[in-house]
């Protein structure tokens, strides 16, 4: 029976929230049977030891750490190297803008 069949019966909307709750149900619990599943094939296929995956995976975090801090530092030179000539090339353009506004007033 389609669910526009369904709506018609007396019943109609408590079957349709049954099935709909089941369907939750049944998508929750295939969804908790494959995580399950694949923590399973983690564990058995898994190239090294728990503990030295996890030394490994703390040592390239750190690393990471490391270059992401270094990119940071190299950017904030950059740009601070960027403002200073930026802020002395304006600082020319007002000077020059003082000087041709003296002349126009001489």
């Amino acid at each position: 029976m389609k669910s526009e069949d369904m709506a018609g019966d007396a019943g109609g909307e408590l079957v349709q929230a049954a099935i709909s709750d089941h369907g939750t149900a049944g998508f929750i619990a295939g969804i908790l049977f494959g995580a399950f599943l694949g923590a399973g094939f983690a564990l058995l296929f898994a190239p090294e030891r728990g503990d030295k995956t996890r030394g490994r995976l703390r040592r390239r975090m750190q690393s990471l750490r490391e270059d992401a801090r270094e990119g940071i530092d190299r950017a904030g030179s950059r740009t601070r190297e960027e403002l200073r000539r930026r802020q002395r090339r304006i600082r020319a353009e007002l000077e020059r803008a003082r000087e041709r506004a003296q002349d126009a007033l001489d």
